[in-house]
Protein backbone atom coordinates (compact mmCIF):
# COMPACT_ATOMS: atom_id res chain seq x y z
CA UNK A 1 0.00 0.00 0.00
CA UNK A 2 2.56 2.43 0.47
CA UNK A 3 4.29 1.85 -2.68
CA UNK A 4 0.87 3.19 -4.60
CA UNK A 5 1.50 6.47 -2.74
CA UNK A 6 4.78 6.83 -4.42
CA UNK A 7 4.73 8.24 -7.79
CA UNK A 8 7.36 9.00 -10.60
CA UNK A 9 8.43 12.17 -10.44
CA UNK A 10 8.78 13.04 -14.21
CA UNK A 11 4.49 12.50 -14.47
CA UNK A 12 4.12 16.31 -13.21
CA UNK A 13 6.90 17.85 -14.83
CA UNK A 14 5.38 19.15 -17.69
CA UNK A 15 2.37 20.35 -15.92
CA UNK A 16 3.91 21.65 -13.47
CA UNK A 17 6.26 23.92 -15.45
CA UNK A 18 3.32 25.38 -17.08
CA UNK A 19 1.27 26.21 -14.14
CA UNK A 20 4.92 28.30 -12.71
CA UNK A 21 5.22 30.20 -15.38
CA UNK A 22 1.13 30.84 -16.07
CA UNK A 23 1.00 31.68 -12.28
CA UNK A 24 4.36 34.75 -12.91
CA UNK A 25 2.46 35.97 -15.58
CA UNK A 26 -0.51 36.45 -13.70
CA UNK A 27 1.35 37.76 -10.63
CA UNK A 28 3.53 40.45 -12.82
CA UNK A 29 1.21 41.60 -15.46
CA UNK A 30 -0.78 43.71 -13.82
CA UNK A 31 2.85 45.54 -12.78
CA UNK A 32 4.89 45.54 -16.37
CA UNK A 33 1.47 45.77 -18.74
CA UNK A 34 1.48 49.47 -18.53
CA UNK A 35 4.65 49.75 -19.95
CA UNK A 36 3.42 48.11 -23.40
CA UNK A 37 -0.29 49.80 -23.25
CA UNK A 38 -1.87 46.44 -21.84
CA UNK A 39 -3.19 47.07 -18.09
CA UNK A 40 -6.01 47.74 -16.11
CA UNK A 41 -6.12 51.23 -14.66
CA UNK A 42 -4.41 52.32 -12.88
CA UNK A 43 -2.49 52.01 -15.77
CA UNK A 44 1.38 52.80 -14.50
CA UNK A 45 3.91 50.25 -13.43
CA UNK A 46 3.91 48.85 -10.44
CA UNK A 47 1.26 50.32 -8.73
CA UNK A 48 -0.17 48.50 -5.67
CA UNK A 49 -3.82 47.97 -4.92
CA UNK A 50 -5.56 46.60 -2.64
CA UNK A 51 -7.81 44.61 -5.44
CA UNK A 52 -4.62 43.42 -7.44
CA UNK A 53 -3.61 41.39 -4.12
CA UNK A 54 -6.87 39.68 -3.78
CA UNK A 55 -7.51 39.50 -7.65
CA UNK A 56 -4.03 38.80 -9.28
CA UNK A 57 -1.37 38.11 -6.48
CA UNK A 58 -2.69 36.16 -4.43
CA UNK A 59 -3.97 33.47 -7.25
CA UNK A 60 -0.71 33.82 -9.08
CA UNK A 61 0.84 32.97 -5.56
CA UNK A 62 -1.30 29.47 -5.38
CA UNK A 63 -0.87 28.77 -8.99
CA UNK A 64 2.96 29.00 -8.76
CA UNK A 65 3.33 27.32 -5.27
CA UNK A 66 0.81 24.32 -6.71
CA UNK A 67 3.35 24.15 -9.98
CA UNK A 68 6.57 23.75 -7.60
CA UNK A 69 4.29 21.10 -5.93
CA UNK A 70 3.53 18.90 -8.91
CA UNK A 71 6.47 19.28 -10.58
CA UNK A 72 9.01 18.65 -8.07
CA UNK A 73 7.23 15.55 -5.21
CA UNK A 74 7.38 11.96 -5.62
CA UNK A 75 4.41 11.87 -3.09
CA UNK A 76 0.98 11.21 -4.28
CA UNK A 77 -1.26 12.90 -1.99
CA UNK A 78 1.32 15.91 -2.56
CA UNK A 79 0.90 15.96 -5.86
CA UNK A 80 -2.99 15.53 -5.64
CA UNK A 81 -2.97 18.54 -2.89
CA UNK A 82 -0.92 20.50 -5.70
CA UNK A 83 -3.50 19.91 -8.29
CA UNK A 84 -6.26 21.01 -6.15
CA UNK A 85 -4.16 24.23 -5.25
CA UNK A 86 -3.22 25.32 -8.77
CA UNK A 87 -7.02 24.65 -9.85
CA UNK A 88 -8.85 26.86 -7.26
CA UNK A 89 -6.22 29.92 -7.82
CA UNK A 90 -7.15 29.60 -11.67
CA UNK A 91 -10.97 29.74 -10.83
CA UNK A 92 -10.12 32.38 -8.88
CA UNK A 93 -8.34 34.09 -11.65
CA UNK A 94 -11.57 33.87 -13.66
CA UNK A 95 -14.24 34.27 -11.10
CA UNK A 96 -12.79 36.62 -8.57
CA UNK A 97 -13.37 39.62 -10.53
CA UNK A 98 -16.78 38.77 -10.66
CA UNK A 99 -17.31 37.63 -7.02
CA UNK A 100 -15.39 41.03 -5.84
CA UNK A 101 -18.67 42.92 -5.90
CA UNK A 102 -19.60 40.96 -2.90
CA UNK A 103 -16.74 42.85 -0.78
CA UNK A 104 -16.12 46.29 -1.28
CA UNK A 105 -13.59 46.64 1.08
CA UNK A 106 -11.65 44.41 -1.31
CA UNK A 107 -11.48 46.70 -3.98
CA UNK A 108 -11.71 46.16 -8.21
CA UNK A 109 -8.82 45.59 -10.06
CA UNK A 110 -9.79 48.37 -12.64
CA UNK A 111 -11.19 48.74 -15.87
CA UNK A 112 -9.45 47.37 -18.91
CA UNK A 113 -7.59 50.61 -21.10
CA UNK A 114 -8.00 50.97 -24.86
CA UNK A 115 -10.53 50.51 -27.54
CA UNK A 116 -12.78 47.87 -27.63
CA UNK A 117 -10.53 44.61 -29.51
CA UNK A 118 -7.52 45.86 -26.48
CA UNK A 119 -10.28 45.65 -23.24
CA UNK A 120 -11.13 42.09 -24.32
CA UNK A 121 -7.66 40.74 -25.19
CA UNK A 122 -7.13 42.25 -21.79
CA UNK A 123 -9.88 40.51 -19.91
CA UNK A 124 -8.64 37.60 -21.16
CA UNK A 125 -4.67 37.59 -20.81
CA UNK A 126 -5.42 38.77 -17.40
CA UNK A 127 -8.13 37.12 -15.87
CA UNK A 128 -10.95 35.13 -17.53
CA UNK A 129 -8.66 33.20 -19.83
CA UNK A 130 -5.69 32.49 -17.43
CA UNK A 131 -7.63 31.26 -15.03
CA UNK A 132 -9.19 28.80 -17.79
CA UNK A 133 -6.05 27.61 -18.79
CA UNK A 134 -4.96 26.94 -15.21
CA UNK A 135 -7.62 25.40 -14.71
CA UNK A 136 -7.04 23.39 -17.18
CA UNK A 137 -3.54 22.40 -16.38
CA UNK A 138 -4.09 21.76 -12.78
CA UNK A 139 -7.52 18.71 -13.70
CA UNK A 140 -4.76 16.87 -16.22
CA UNK A 141 -2.53 16.85 -13.38
CA UNK A 142 -4.63 15.75 -10.86
CA UNK A 143 -6.24 12.98 -13.72
CA UNK A 144 -2.61 11.72 -14.01
CA UNK A 145 -2.02 11.12 -10.37
CA UNK A 146 -5.27 10.33 -9.20
CA UNK A 147 -5.10 6.97 -11.36
CA UNK A 148 -2.98 3.99 -10.68
CA UNK A 149 -1.36 2.57 -13.32
CA UNK A 150 -0.50 -1.55 -13.53
CA UNK A 151 3.03 -1.19 -13.36
CA UNK A 152 2.93 0.99 -9.91
CA UNK A 153 0.40 -1.74 -8.76
CA UNK A 154 3.12 -4.45 -9.71
CA UNK A 155 6.08 -2.35 -8.08
CA UNK A 156 4.16 -1.57 -5.32
CA UNK A 157 3.41 -5.16 -4.40
CA UNK A 158 6.99 -5.87 -5.13
CA UNK A 159 9.11 -8.51 -7.94
CA UNK A 160 7.08 -10.59 -9.35
CA UNK A 161 9.22 -14.18 -9.68
CA UNK A 162 10.69 -14.59 -13.01
CA UNK A 163 9.08 -17.35 -14.68
CA UNK A 164 11.85 -19.62 -16.11
CA UNK A 165 10.54 -20.81 -19.27
CA UNK A 166 10.92 -24.98 -19.33
CA UNK A 167 12.91 -26.06 -22.33
CA UNK A 168 11.20 -28.96 -24.08
CA UNK A 169 13.86 -31.39 -24.57
CA UNK A 170 13.28 -34.09 -27.60
CA UNK A 171 12.57 -37.49 -26.50
CA UNK A 172 14.55 -39.81 -28.73
CA UNK A 173 12.63 -43.00 -29.23
CA UNK A 174 15.16 -45.62 -28.70
CA UNK A 175 14.62 -48.88 -30.27
CA UNK A 176 13.75 -52.03 -28.15
CA UNK A 177 15.26 -54.96 -28.92
CA UNK A 178 13.45 -58.49 -29.17
CA UNK A 179 15.40 -60.88 -27.24
CA UNK A 180 14.65 -64.35 -28.21
CA UNK A 181 13.52 -66.72 -25.63
CA UNK A 182 15.20 -70.17 -25.45
CA UNK A 183 13.01 -72.54 -25.39
CA UNK A 184 13.81 -75.51 -22.37
CA UNK A 185 13.76 -78.96 -23.27
CA UNK A 186 11.12 -80.44 -21.05
CA UNK A 187 11.74 -85.04 -20.05
CA UNK A 188 8.50 -87.11 -20.30
CA UNK A 189 8.69 -88.78 -17.10
CA UNK A 190 5.86 -91.71 -16.39
CA UNK A 191 1.96 -90.55 -16.03
CA UNK A 192 2.63 -91.07 -12.46
CA UNK A 193 5.22 -88.22 -11.56
CA UNK A 194 5.11 -84.95 -12.28
CA UNK A 195 6.40 -83.19 -15.80
CA UNK A 196 10.12 -81.53 -14.95
CA UNK A 197 12.82 -79.83 -17.09
CA UNK A 198 15.51 -81.66 -17.70
CA UNK A 199 18.12 -81.03 -15.07
CA UNK A 200 16.16 -79.93 -12.60
CA UNK A 201 16.76 -81.89 -8.99
CA UNK A 202 14.02 -83.01 -6.69
CA UNK A 203 15.12 -83.43 -3.31
CA UNK A 204 14.33 -86.98 -1.95
CA UNK A 205 12.07 -87.30 1.18
CA UNK A 206 12.34 -89.64 3.95
CA UNK A 207 7.63 -90.02 2.96
CA UNK A 208 9.21 -90.64 -0.73
CA UNK A 209 6.50 -93.68 -1.61
CA UNK A 210 8.73 -96.68 -3.80
CA UNK A 211 7.08 -98.53 -6.43
CA UNK A 212 6.08 -101.72 -5.81
CA UNK A 213 7.63 -103.11 -9.00
CA UNK A 214 10.81 -102.00 -7.39
CA UNK A 215 10.57 -103.39 -4.63
CA UNK A 216 10.22 -107.05 -6.02
CA UNK A 217 12.86 -106.71 -7.86
CA UNK A 218 14.66 -106.47 -5.21
CA UNK A 219 13.74 -108.96 -3.49
CA UNK A 220 14.12 -111.26 -6.20
CA UNK A 221 17.92 -110.21 -6.38
CA UNK A 222 18.45 -111.16 -2.70
CA UNK A 223 17.11 -114.40 -2.61
CA UNK A 224 19.95 -116.25 -4.56
CA UNK A 225 22.78 -115.35 -2.42
CA UNK A 226 20.75 -116.79 0.84
CA UNK A 227 20.13 -120.08 -0.97
CA UNK A 228 23.88 -120.11 -1.54
CA UNK A 229 25.19 -119.74 1.67
CA UNK A 230 22.49 -122.39 3.08
CA UNK A 231 24.46 -125.03 0.27
CA UNK A 232 28.04 -123.61 1.41
CA UNK A 233 27.80 -123.93 5.14
CA UNK A 234 25.44 -127.70 4.09
CA UNK A 235 28.74 -128.86 2.32
CA UNK A 236 31.02 -127.52 5.09
CA UNK A 237 29.48 -129.41 7.55
CA UNK A 238 29.57 -132.97 5.48
CA UNK A 239 33.31 -132.39 4.68
CA UNK A 240 34.39 -132.46 8.25
CA UNK A 241 32.12 -135.57 9.39
CA UNK A 242 34.20 -137.25 6.60
CA UNK A 243 37.57 -136.30 7.71
CA UNK A 244 36.90 -137.29 11.57
CA UNK A 245 35.30 -140.99 9.86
Amino acid sequence: MTGMLRVPRSRGALNGVLLVLLGLWGGLIAFVGPYFHYAYTPDKGFTYTTGRLWLEILPAAGTILGGLIIGGTASRPAAIFGSWLAALSGAWFALGGSLSALWHTSGSAGQPVGDNLHRVVEQIGFFTGLGLVIVFLAAVALGRFTVIGARERALAEGPAAETVPVEKVPVEKVPVEKVPVEKVPVEKVPANETTRPVGTHVPETADATVPASSTSSASSATRPSTNAEETRVAGSSDARDTTIA
